[in-house]
């Protein structure tokens, strides 16, 4: 995040786009909905379903799945040409903006509401609100992110944050909100193909000096794989193992049968997890690690906040602390990975980290500190870009639309968005084994339009089988208004009905995501 979680108090208007944030940021979500009921902060939320937060919105945009890029280029289109852009800033703090003017301009809203499914007056109204707001906030999450083209939805946001100087200043910015509740850490860390920790680039001869002479090993200046790329070069024969910690890729990867292939050609598939999940069934070794509460360490949340992490259970049987764990592979395999404890590990991240250069355990003992902090002195960083862009200017972007990978057609007529529930979580490794939220949600199902089921002859609560080019689940329809004619809705959660048997594996060509939030499938009786 651009800004931190808690200056969303000084944003006029809130644009939610892609993120169902009650449901999945149920804190945040409710931070949201006491905005606007009590302050009278204006919220706008762009989903193909009506979200809970539609409840509380000042307006809502029904946008079709995969449509981000038009909706954004029409909201800019009108705030051109009504001229409530941020001259001044644009001429001191960017650069790009006579290109990313002409792309914008045949995007009126007419042109958009086809494209989109949302009317010219409702984008002409959410773009007066957000470009005459002294002060907004955008918010997204993974409905932007998981498409062949989230690269440039992104991307995309950051033009309209730009073009009425929207960066820099408290109820601002451009902000994710990240999935799980270490993800901004894991990828601090180097947990990403291309970096070593803090974003440093492999690739870059200077800076993998510093980590061979602080680890005292030689590394490889080459960019790896990502996730799906990793199964790809399983199935090829490239990659000969794998080693999976705290994720249960069987459920959550795209284009299932294929990951499950790839699994099953591994010569060797560690699995390091607090519980015994579905890859594990693959796995020829499975080690048991410490969950959140019986360790130390540190956890680093979506507005890059560094908080302490304390132990408060011993871990059960076998388990033990992921580094630990990491530290006996290593020495094992001929390497002495050695430290004392987690603070010692902080001591040499902070050391080759320069955002993390000034945090220490002591000054993040009751409160966590926002990176970036280069020294001891430093009070961190709440919000980004204050007084000039970090890069030195802020870049504009031409992007065209580009519609999603699949459409509809006459046999695989629906459209299927996927995402999670209040109730479970992820992959459904911790929440499956919890009681409370197994009695509120315990199976699968498929929202649909009443009016798309009765047409096939459905019920509530009916079985049905769903089918793409990829595969087929059977699960249960639910009835909900929700849902707009032609769109249907499943979570990931739940074994029995995997859905990412049904998503495909074309990836976004920068971030390597893949486009989970538009699958065309048809829906029969089994």
């Amino acid at each position: 995040m651009t800004n931190s979680l808690a200056d969303i108090e000084e944003a006029e208007v809130i644009l939610v786009i892609g993120s169902n944030t009650t449901e999945n940021h149920p804190v945040f979500g409710m931070k949201l909905r006491r905005l606007a009921r009590r302050k009278g902060t204006r919220i706008i939320v762009a989903d193909p379903r009506k979200i809970d937060l539609t409840e509380d919105a000042f307006l809502y945009l029904p946008i079709k799945p995969g449509t981000d890029i038009a909706l954004i280029n029409g909201m800019m289109n009108v705030i051109l040409r009504e001229g409530l852009h941020d001259e001044d800033f644009i001429a001191e703090h960017t650069e790009g903006f006579d290109e990313f003017r002409k792309v914008v301009e045949k995007y009126t809203p007419e042109y958009v509401a086809e494209i989109t499914g949302v009317s010219s007056s409702d984008i002409e109204k959410a773009a007066r609100l957000y470009g005459s707001a002294q002060r907004a906030s955008i918010i997204y999450c993974m409905g932007i992110t998981q498409h062949t083209k989230g690269t440039n939805n992104v991307k995309s946001l950051a033009n309209l944050a730009l073009l009425c100087g929207n960066i820099g200043k408290p109820g601002t910015g451009i902000n994710p909100l990240r999935g799980q509740n270490n993800v901004q850490g894991a990828c601090d860390m180097g947990g990403l193909p291309a970096t070593y920790p803090g974003y440093q680039q492999v690739a870059n001869d200077e800076i993998r000096k510093k980590f061979e002479d602080a680890w005292g090993v030689k590394l490889s200046g080459k960019v790896g794989l990502t996730v799906v790329e990793m199964g790809d070069a399983a199935l090829s024969g490239d990659v000969k193992a794998f080693y999976v910690m705290g994720e249960n890729p069987i459920l959550s990867d795209p284009n299932l049968h294929h990951l499950e292939e790839a699994l099953q050609k591994l010569e060797f598939l560690v699995v390091q997890d607090i519980f015994f999940t579905d890859t594990c069934k693959y796995a020829h070794a499975v080690l048991p690690a410490a969950a959140y509460a019986e360790k130390d360490g540190t956890f680093t949340n979506t507005e890059r906040r560094v908080q302490r992490v304390r132990r408060a259970l011993n871990p059960p049987g076998e388990a033990r602390d992921d580094w630990w764990i990491l530290c006996e592979v290593a020495r094992r395999m001929g390497y002495e990975m050695s430290y004392k404890n987690s603070e010692e590990i902080f001591e040499e991240l902070r050391k080759l980290t320069p955002q993390y250069a000034g945090i220490t355990y002591k000054r993040i003992e009751t409160v966590g500190i926002q990176w970036p902090c280069p020294t001891e002195d430093h009070p961190g960083t709440p919000i980004l870009h204050v007084g000039k862009i970090a890069r030195g200017k802020g870049l504009f972007t031409p992007i065209e639309y580009k519609p999603p990978v699949e459409q509809p057609d006459e046999e695989y007529t629906f459209i299927l968005t996927t995402g999670r529930n209040y109730y479970h979580y992820h992959t459904g490794t911790m929440t499956r084994q919890c009681m409370v939220c197994n009695f509120y949600v315990p199976e699968p199902y498929l929202e649909m339009n009443p009016d798309d089921a009765r047409e096939l002859g459905l019920n509530d609560g009916d079985a049905v089988k769903v089918c793409s080019r990829r595969g087929e689940i059977e699960l249960k329809v639910k009835l909900s208004s929700r849902m707009k004619r032609g769109e249907v809705f499943s979570t990931f959660h739940f074994s029995e009905a995997r859905v990412n048997l049904l998503t495909g594996s074309e990836l976004d060509p920068i971030s390597k995501i893949p486009e989970f939030k538009v699958t065309a499938v048809k829906v029969v009786k089994p």
